[in-house]
């Protein structure tokens, strides 16, 4: 009786167990199938203004910029599946870059909206190089606390279901500590899952308030959870001291970075990648109109071209063909029917 007892259980176990397997399998493939089907866009994380800059007549133009934003834009132009991160107000300036970011087909599902505050503010004025000089009125403008409002953990959930997640040194510097942590944390599991990052420095002291040890702690922690570094070599020198851009490359491979892109202004790109280090000359060089967004622009082309299968230094190449274009015309965004002229 007992020994008929005891089968009976360890079939019952058997059965529960190979239940299990397979329960456990065809979960697993239910989690596979709509994880490939999720993984299809680039989430960009950061900051949308609104933009003034002076016209040549010396009238301003209302617009909006953010550079995370414009390489979301641009990525859109070039046919990758982009969506913006980010939080606005719910007055008409909010509702207007909502717009615009339709218009141009940037997904905005993970924009996040506050009551009763308002995006921030840069008024720009052009030299006769091209140099933007910024007047910026952003400290209350809602996406400094992405991650901290009740809803964060929706913009959390659209980020592990990208393809690719692309933030800056200015999306790093907008946060608080709990903001950065809490983003950084992000990032470090949803690169576990296999979403790849991209990363741009863009270090601006103003946004640091002058802190470089600060800004430095963070970026050791954002770097050591990066696939794809897009550093300009300028803003390496000033924030590490690095006396060539080699020398940033040695740096940045230090922390295991797979893909460096280093952008030196009219100077050629360095590209390193797969154990190959190659410059990329500039095709052509131009007195810009407005340098404002030529880092975004080419950032944009960059990731673009690789998404859709070319090797770096082609990628190179695209790049520096947009950048020469954008930085033609003022504004962060270029007129779509500009691009299609040059």
């Amino acid at each position: 009786m007992l020994a008929g007892q005891h089968r009976v259980r360890r079939v019952a176990a058997a059965r529960c167990a190979w239940f299990l397997r397979i329960s456990l399998a065809l979960r697993a493939s239910y989690v596979a199938a709509a994880m490939s089907e999720q993984k299809g866009r680039v989430v960009a994380v950061g900051e949308a203004i609104v933009e003034l800059v002076r016209g040549g007549d010396g009238r301003f133009g209302v617009g909006c910029t953010g550079d995370t934003f414009n390489v979301a834009v641009y990525l859109a132009r070039a046919g990758i599946d982009a969506a913006f991160a980010t939080a606005l107000g719910e007055d008409p300036y909010s509702e207007a870059i909502l717009a615009l970011a339709a218009a141009e087909g940037v997904g905005c599902d993970l924009v996040l909206r506050v009551r009763g505050r308002l995006p921030g503010l840069v008024l720009v004025d052009t030299d006769t190089t091209g140099t933007g000089h910024r007047h910026d009125w952003r400290a209350e403008a809602p996406a400094r606390e992405l991650f901290e409002l009740p809803e964060w953990g929706r913009v959390a959930e659209g980020v592990s279901k990208a393809k690719l997640v692309y933030f800056s040194g200015i999306t790093l510097s907008i946060y608080s500590n709990i903001g950065i942590g809490r983003f950084l944390a992000l990032i470090e599991m949803v690169r576990q899952q296999g979403v790849k990052v991209a990363f741009d420095g863009n270090f601006r002291p103003r946004g640091w308030r002058g802190d470089l040890s600060r800004t430095r702690t963070v970026f050791l922690e954002a770097l050591k959870r990066i696939d794809i570094a897009l550093p300009a070599y300028d803003d390496e020198a000033v924030l590490w001291g690095d006396p060539s851009p080699e020398a940033t490359v040695a740096r940045l491979q230090a922390f295991g970075i797979p893909e460096i892109v280093i952008k030196n202004g009219p100077n050629s790109a360095l590209v390193a990648s797969g154990g190959q280090s190659e410059f990329v000359p500039v095709p052509e060089v131009v007195v810009p109109v407005d340098a404002t967004a030529a880092g975004d622009s080419f950032n944009a082309a960059y990731l673009a071209a690789r998404l859709s299968g070319h090797r770096p230094a082609d990628a190179a190449a695209a790049a520096h063909r947009l950048a020469a274009q954008v930085i033609r015309h003022r504004g962060a965004l270029m007129p779509r029917a500009a691009a299609a002229v040059h």
